[in-house]
């Protein structure tokens, strides 16, 4: 496979969850596991990804299978955490009244946080045996993670803060991939925690090596859009962040949004979002060559390094996924002359 250095001006990527297949729900195990991955990264490269994600698959629990394991995954092995949430504790979680869209606590912090059973090291190990070549690796971001605790150790919602992206720090340091990629969906709705959600998100991506990235959306539940805001409000927050690039949601915002990332920092690469996870509709290469016209009138020639969908796929159908990653490339090198 060619260097990523040798690959187009603009390159495509995923931003992580693919659809659970039927048959790992149907008869799980570590080797369907397995093979589920080694499919989900062929797939992208068949349809030429240059960056292509696992899927987020090691997250996948049989008794949850209508989740992807965003939140619970990470926070229920932390040493530190009751996974087993009772009534008062959702009450009194309710009462802060720190996410609108979720009234039920994650986890209870009892006492200082630590790895316990989490093992980020061995999921990536296993995505890494399967890739075939470069890929990218999703965790959430610590702001996300503590914005869903109940803390009943820390305090204050910064130490908690800390102490979720110390764990977090700790467990992406050495993983074998090319790029690490931070997910953050609740900042947007919450900008002027800007600050010190960067601090948190920093720590982590500074434990990492290689090429670092942060994916920025409003939430996707259903199609429906979770967080209330708007790029503009955001600019500062992604200056401060210590990142190659972004993941940015484009494909369901207004151009309101993208004049807004006029102000972002030229160090940072821009990836913008071209295909729209909210909808089943699969955009054309044609619509997708419009879109990065329209994107780099805005921004100027040669700012946009990267392409990919709003979000992950995991709530829609095979079918509707494969068909919307296989248009991303098509469409670039329409754009770029290379069809």
């Amino acid at each position: 496979m060619a260097s990523m250095s040798s690959e187009p001006s603009i390159l495509t990527t995923t931003v992580g969850s693919y659809p659970i297949p039927d048959w790992l729900a149907a008869l799980p195990s570590e080797q369907a596991r397995l093979d589920a991955t080694r499919v989900v990264f062929d797939i992208q490269r068949q349809a030429a990804i240059d960056l292509p994600t696992d899927g987020e698959l090691y997250r996948f629990d049989v008794n949850h299978p209508d989740t992807n394991g965003m939140i619970e995954y990470f926070i229920r092995p932390m040493k530190g955490v009751r996974a087993q949430v009772g009534r008062s504790d959702h009450e009194a979680f309710a009462r802060m009244n720190t996410m609108r869209f979720r009234h039920k606590a994650a986890g209870v912090v009892e006492a200082p946080l630590g790895e316990g059973s989490l093992n980020l090291m061995a999921d990536c190990e296993l995505a890494s045996s399967v890739a075939g070549g470069p890929f990218k690796f999703t965790v959430t971001s610590p702001y996300m993670l503590a914005r869903t605790l109940l803390d009943r150790h820390y305090g204050g919602f910064e130490d908690l803060l800390m102490a979720v992206a110390d764990v977090l720090a700790d467990q992406v340091a050495g993983l074998p991939c090319t790029c690490l990629q931070v997910d953050e969906a609740n900042i947007p709705g919450n900008p002027s925690d800007g600050p010190i959600a960067a601090a948190a998100i920093n720590r982590v991506l500074d434990s990492f090596t290689g090429t670092r990235a942060v994916h920025l959306c409003f939430g996707n539940y259903g199609g429906q859009t979770i967080q209330k805001g708007e790029w503009r409000a955001l600019t500062d927050f992604l200056n401060r962040l210590h990142v190659d690039h972004l993941v940015l949601e484009m494909a369901h915002r207004s151009s309101a949004d993208l004049e807004a990332l006029r102000d972002v920092d030229s160090r940072i690469r821009l990836g913008i979002g071209v295909v729209d996870v909210k909808i089943n509709h699969v955009e054309t290469p044609e619509r997708i060559a419009a879109t990065l016209e329209r994107v780099e009138t805005v921004l100027g020639r040669g700012r946009v390094s990267w392409i990919h969908p709003d979000c992950g796929f995991w709530m829609l159908k095979r079918s509707v996924a494969d068909r919307k990653i296989a248009t991303l490339a098509k469409g670039r090198d329409l754009y770029l002359g290379r069809a």
